[in-house]
Protein backbone atom coordinates (compact mmCIF):
# COMPACT_ATOMS: atom_id res chain seq x y z
CA UNK A 1 0.00 0.00 0.00
CA UNK A 2 1.36 3.52 -1.23
CA UNK A 3 1.52 6.12 0.92
CA UNK A 4 -1.76 9.08 0.20
CA UNK A 5 0.34 12.37 0.94
CA UNK A 6 1.86 12.84 -2.64
CA UNK A 7 -1.00 11.92 -4.09
CA UNK A 8 -3.19 14.66 -5.65
CA UNK A 9 -6.57 14.99 -7.75
CA UNK A 10 -7.46 16.81 -10.70
CA UNK A 11 -9.91 16.96 -13.38
CA UNK A 12 -9.32 15.55 -16.55
CA UNK A 13 -9.77 17.30 -19.59
CA UNK A 14 -7.07 16.53 -22.38
CA UNK A 15 -6.64 13.70 -25.03
CA UNK A 16 -3.51 12.72 -23.76
CA UNK A 17 -4.73 12.95 -20.04
CA UNK A 18 -8.03 10.25 -21.59
CA UNK A 19 -5.28 8.45 -23.34
CA UNK A 20 -3.52 7.71 -19.95
CA UNK A 21 -7.14 6.62 -18.59
CA UNK A 22 -7.73 4.03 -21.13
CA UNK A 23 -4.13 2.44 -20.44
CA UNK A 24 -4.91 2.51 -16.52
CA UNK A 25 -7.80 0.92 -17.24
CA UNK A 26 -6.02 -2.07 -19.24
CA UNK A 27 -3.23 -2.02 -16.04
CA UNK A 28 -6.14 -2.20 -13.77
CA UNK A 29 -8.70 -4.21 -14.69
CA UNK A 30 -6.19 -6.44 -17.12
CA UNK A 31 -8.74 -6.25 -20.39
CA UNK A 32 -7.47 -8.11 -23.23
CA UNK A 33 -10.40 -7.01 -25.30
CA UNK A 34 -10.94 -3.56 -26.73
CA UNK A 35 -14.91 -3.89 -26.26
CA UNK A 36 -14.43 -3.82 -22.26
CA UNK A 37 -12.86 -0.52 -22.34
CA UNK A 38 -14.10 2.79 -22.40
CA UNK A 39 -12.55 4.34 -25.18
CA UNK A 40 -11.14 8.23 -25.55
CA UNK A 41 -13.85 9.55 -27.87
CA UNK A 42 -16.54 8.20 -25.21
CA UNK A 43 -14.33 10.72 -22.90
CA UNK A 44 -14.20 13.58 -25.04
CA UNK A 45 -17.74 13.63 -25.85
CA UNK A 46 -18.80 12.83 -22.31
CA UNK A 47 -16.66 15.04 -20.48
CA UNK A 48 -17.93 17.69 -22.86
CA UNK A 49 -21.12 17.34 -21.62
CA UNK A 50 -21.22 17.25 -17.88
CA UNK A 51 -19.64 13.82 -17.31
CA UNK A 52 -17.03 13.77 -14.42
CA UNK A 53 -13.45 12.10 -14.55
CA UNK A 54 -11.32 12.84 -11.96
CA UNK A 55 -7.48 11.42 -12.11
CA UNK A 56 -5.71 10.76 -9.09
CA UNK A 57 -1.55 11.45 -9.68
CA UNK A 58 1.15 10.30 -7.34
CA UNK A 59 3.76 13.04 -8.12
CA UNK A 60 3.18 15.58 -10.93
CA UNK A 61 2.25 13.08 -13.63
CA UNK A 62 2.01 9.41 -12.76
CA UNK A 63 -1.90 8.48 -12.83
CA UNK A 64 -2.74 5.65 -10.28
CA UNK A 65 -6.68 5.92 -9.95
CA UNK A 66 -9.20 7.38 -11.61
CA UNK A 67 -13.05 7.65 -11.16
CA UNK A 68 -15.64 8.34 -14.37
CA UNK A 69 -19.48 9.14 -14.49
CA UNK A 70 -21.72 10.65 -17.17
CA UNK A 71 -25.11 12.28 -16.74
CA UNK A 72 -28.58 9.90 -17.20
CA UNK A 73 -31.54 10.68 -16.31
CA UNK A 74 -34.36 8.42 -13.97
CA UNK A 75 -37.96 9.27 -13.42
CA UNK A 76 -37.24 12.52 -15.23
CA UNK A 77 -35.04 13.94 -12.84
CA UNK A 78 -30.82 14.22 -13.90
CA UNK A 79 -28.26 11.74 -12.31
CA UNK A 80 -24.99 10.66 -12.68
CA UNK A 81 -24.01 7.38 -13.90
CA UNK A 82 -20.51 6.03 -12.31
CA UNK A 83 -19.46 3.86 -14.96
CA UNK A 84 -16.06 3.37 -13.83
CA UNK A 85 -13.55 3.71 -10.39
CA UNK A 86 -10.23 2.06 -10.26
CA UNK A 87 -6.91 2.36 -8.62
CA UNK A 88 -3.63 0.70 -9.59
CA UNK A 89 -3.14 -2.15 -6.73
CA UNK A 90 -0.51 -0.77 -4.76
CA UNK A 91 -2.91 2.21 -3.92
CA UNK A 92 -5.91 0.04 -2.81
CA UNK A 93 -6.87 0.34 0.78
CA UNK A 94 -5.07 3.58 1.16
CA UNK A 95 -8.20 5.37 1.23
CA UNK A 96 -7.74 6.27 -2.31
CA UNK A 97 -10.90 5.13 -3.84
CA UNK A 98 -12.86 6.79 -1.17
CA UNK A 99 -10.83 10.03 -1.64
CA UNK A 100 -12.43 9.80 -5.50
CA UNK A 101 -15.95 9.28 -4.61
CA UNK A 102 -16.34 11.98 -1.92
CA UNK A 103 -14.22 14.18 -5.19
CA UNK A 104 -17.10 13.13 -6.92
CA UNK A 105 -19.86 13.77 -5.25
CA UNK A 106 -18.36 17.54 -4.61
CA UNK A 107 -18.61 18.19 -8.21
CA UNK A 108 -22.10 16.19 -8.69
CA UNK A 109 -23.16 18.53 -5.86
CA UNK A 110 -21.99 21.63 -7.54
CA UNK A 111 -23.93 20.68 -10.72
CA UNK A 112 -27.18 20.73 -8.75
CA UNK A 113 -26.89 16.29 -8.95
CA UNK A 114 -28.22 14.82 -5.97
CA UNK A 115 -28.42 11.26 -6.82
CA UNK A 116 -25.12 8.43 -8.31
CA UNK A 117 -25.94 4.99 -9.87
CA UNK A 118 -23.61 2.12 -10.45
CA UNK A 119 -22.94 -1.17 -10.65
CA UNK A 120 -20.89 -3.83 -8.39
CA UNK A 121 -19.84 -6.75 -8.01
CA UNK A 122 -21.71 -8.02 -4.65
CA UNK A 123 -19.56 -11.04 -4.63
CA UNK A 124 -16.09 -8.31 -4.04
CA UNK A 125 -16.16 -8.01 -0.14
CA UNK A 126 -13.49 -4.72 -0.01
CA UNK A 127 -16.05 -2.93 -2.35
CA UNK A 128 -19.09 -3.64 -0.37
CA UNK A 129 -17.62 -2.39 2.82
CA UNK A 130 -16.55 0.94 0.48
CA UNK A 131 -19.85 1.45 -1.02
CA UNK A 132 -22.20 0.58 2.21
CA UNK A 133 -19.87 1.02 4.88
CA UNK A 134 -18.08 3.53 3.98
CA UNK A 135 -19.74 5.78 1.71
CA UNK A 136 -23.59 5.28 2.58
CA UNK A 137 -25.36 3.92 -0.75
CA UNK A 138 -28.39 1.51 -0.61
CA UNK A 139 -29.87 -1.10 -3.30
CA UNK A 140 -32.79 -2.57 -3.99
CA UNK A 141 -32.05 -3.64 -7.66
CA UNK A 142 -30.00 -6.91 -9.21
CA UNK A 143 -29.58 -7.70 -12.39
CA UNK A 144 -28.04 -10.78 -14.01
CA UNK A 145 -25.06 -10.85 -16.16
CA UNK A 146 -25.52 -7.25 -16.78
CA UNK A 147 -22.15 -6.90 -19.06
CA UNK A 148 -21.87 -10.30 -20.22
CA UNK A 149 -18.18 -12.17 -20.61
CA UNK A 150 -15.82 -10.43 -19.13
CA UNK A 151 -11.68 -10.42 -20.33
CA UNK A 152 -10.88 -9.26 -17.11
CA UNK A 153 -8.79 -10.88 -14.59
CA UNK A 154 -10.46 -9.90 -12.00
CA UNK A 155 -14.41 -11.06 -13.13
CA UNK A 156 -13.11 -13.53 -15.92
CA UNK A 157 -15.10 -17.25 -15.29
CA UNK A 158 -18.44 -16.21 -13.82
CA UNK A 159 -21.68 -14.20 -14.96
CA UNK A 160 -21.16 -10.42 -14.52
CA UNK A 161 -24.43 -10.25 -11.88
CA UNK A 162 -24.39 -7.07 -10.14
CA UNK A 163 -26.01 -4.60 -7.31
CA UNK A 164 -26.78 -1.70 -8.89
CA UNK A 165 -26.77 0.86 -5.76
CA UNK A 166 -27.70 4.23 -5.56
CA UNK A 167 -26.12 6.96 -3.70
CA UNK A 168 -28.06 9.59 -2.61
CA UNK A 169 -25.71 12.30 -1.90
CA UNK A 170 -27.71 14.73 -0.02
CA UNK A 171 -29.08 12.24 2.62
CA UNK A 172 -27.89 12.89 5.84
CA UNK A 173 -27.24 8.90 6.24
CA UNK A 174 -24.73 9.65 3.79
CA UNK A 175 -23.29 13.15 5.44
CA UNK A 176 -23.48 10.69 8.51
CA UNK A 177 -21.13 8.05 6.92
CA UNK A 178 -18.72 10.17 5.18
CA UNK A 179 -18.37 11.95 8.95
CA UNK A 180 -17.23 8.43 10.39
CA UNK A 181 -13.56 7.56 11.62
CA UNK A 182 -14.14 4.20 13.04
CA UNK A 183 -15.00 0.95 11.85
CA UNK A 184 -19.16 0.21 11.36
CA UNK A 185 -21.28 -0.27 14.99
CA UNK A 186 -24.36 -2.15 15.25
CA UNK A 187 -26.92 -0.10 15.51
CA UNK A 188 -29.34 -1.89 17.68
CA UNK A 189 -29.39 -5.44 19.49
CA UNK A 190 -31.92 -6.61 17.49
CA UNK A 191 -30.11 -5.80 14.24
CA UNK A 192 -27.28 -7.84 15.17
CA UNK A 193 -29.57 -10.93 16.12
CA UNK A 194 -31.08 -11.24 12.72
CA UNK A 195 -30.91 -14.40 11.05
CA UNK A 196 -28.33 -15.33 8.56
CA UNK A 197 -30.02 -16.71 5.23
CA UNK A 198 -26.87 -18.99 5.03
CA UNK A 199 -24.38 -20.81 6.36
CA UNK A 200 -20.92 -21.17 5.37
CA UNK A 201 -17.69 -23.69 6.59
CA UNK A 202 -13.93 -23.68 5.85
CA UNK A 203 -12.49 -26.36 2.96
CA UNK A 204 -9.36 -26.49 1.38
CA UNK A 205 -8.53 -23.06 2.46
CA UNK A 206 -11.39 -21.74 0.93
CA UNK A 207 -15.21 -20.58 2.57
CA UNK A 208 -18.19 -23.07 1.15
CA UNK A 209 -21.79 -22.00 1.16
CA UNK A 210 -23.57 -24.95 2.61
CA UNK A 211 -27.36 -24.03 3.21
CA UNK A 212 -29.38 -21.34 2.16
CA UNK A 213 -32.64 -19.80 3.61
CA UNK A 214 -35.03 -17.98 1.19
CA UNK A 215 -38.10 -17.79 2.87
CA UNK A 216 -37.11 -15.90 5.68
CA UNK A 217 -39.87 -13.58 6.83
CA UNK A 218 -38.35 -11.26 9.51
CA UNK A 219 -37.49 -7.46 9.42
CA UNK A 220 -34.13 -8.00 8.73
CA UNK A 221 -31.62 -10.29 7.99
CA UNK A 222 -28.14 -10.79 6.87
CA UNK A 223 -26.46 -12.26 4.07
CA UNK A 224 -22.65 -13.77 4.44
CA UNK A 225 -20.26 -13.78 1.38
CA UNK A 226 -16.51 -14.20 1.43
CA UNK A 227 -13.74 -12.40 1.27
CA UNK A 228 -11.22 -12.75 -1.75
CA UNK A 229 -13.53 -13.76 -4.22
CA UNK A 230 -11.26 -12.70 -7.07
CA UNK A 231 -8.92 -15.64 -6.25
CA UNK A 232 -11.63 -17.74 -5.69
CA UNK A 233 -12.28 -17.35 -9.27
CA UNK A 234 -9.24 -17.93 -10.41
CA UNK A 235 -8.02 -21.00 -8.35
CA UNK A 236 -11.21 -22.71 -7.36
CA UNK A 237 -13.68 -21.72 -10.41
CA UNK A 238 -16.57 -24.30 -9.62
CA UNK A 239 -16.62 -22.78 -6.08
CA UNK A 240 -16.84 -19.61 -7.23
CA UNK A 241 -19.68 -20.22 -9.88
CA UNK A 242 -21.69 -22.10 -7.09
CA UNK A 243 -21.13 -18.64 -5.05
CA UNK A 244 -22.57 -16.85 -7.82
CA UNK A 245 -25.66 -18.85 -8.79
CA UNK A 246 -26.32 -19.65 -5.41
CA UNK A 247 -26.26 -15.57 -4.07
CA UNK A 248 -28.12 -14.46 -7.20
CA UNK A 249 -31.02 -16.63 -6.27
CA UNK A 250 -30.99 -15.13 -2.78
CA UNK A 251 -30.47 -11.63 -4.34
CA UNK A 252 -33.54 -12.01 -6.51
CA UNK A 253 -35.50 -13.81 -4.06
CA UNK A 254 -35.37 -10.88 -0.95
CA UNK A 255 -35.43 -7.90 -3.06
CA UNK A 256 -38.27 -9.57 -5.34
CA UNK A 257 -39.94 -9.60 -1.76
CA UNK A 258 -39.73 -5.78 -0.79
CA UNK A 259 -35.63 -5.77 0.93
CA UNK A 260 -33.09 -3.74 0.05
CA UNK A 261 -29.46 -3.94 1.09
CA UNK A 262 -28.88 -1.35 3.71
CA UNK A 263 -25.15 -2.29 5.24
CA UNK A 264 -22.27 -3.73 4.84
CA UNK A 265 -19.77 -5.81 8.18
CA UNK A 266 -16.99 -6.57 7.12
CA UNK A 267 -14.65 -8.86 9.24
CA UNK A 268 -10.99 -7.43 10.81
CA UNK A 269 -9.09 -10.08 8.72
CA UNK A 270 -11.05 -9.87 5.58
CA UNK A 271 -11.76 -13.24 5.64
CA UNK A 272 -15.32 -12.43 4.92
CA UNK A 273 -18.43 -10.38 5.25
CA UNK A 274 -22.35 -9.84 5.47
CA UNK A 275 -25.08 -7.77 3.43
CA UNK A 276 -27.69 -5.98 5.84
CA UNK A 277 -30.69 -6.67 4.32
CA UNK A 278 -34.17 -4.75 5.68
CA UNK A 279 -37.93 -4.98 3.96
CA UNK A 280 -38.72 -1.51 3.76
CA UNK A 281 -42.08 -2.55 3.39
CA UNK A 282 -42.12 -3.57 6.70
CA UNK A 283 -40.52 -0.33 8.67
CA UNK A 284 -43.04 1.49 10.94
Amino acid sequence: MQPMTDLSLRDLHTLDEFRQVVELERDIWGYTDLHDVVTLPVFVITIKRGGILIGAFDGADRLVGFVFSLVGMKQGRAMHWSHMLGVLPEYRRSGLGQRLKRAQRERALAAGIDLIEWTFDPLQALNAHLNFSRLGVVADEFARNVYGESTSALHRGTPTDRLIVQWNIREPHVERRLAARGPFTMRAAEVARAPVMNTTRPSGGWTVLDAMDLAIDERRVWLEIPGGFSDLQRQAPELALDWRLRTRDAFEAYLGRGYRIVDFVLDPDGARGRYLLENKLRIA
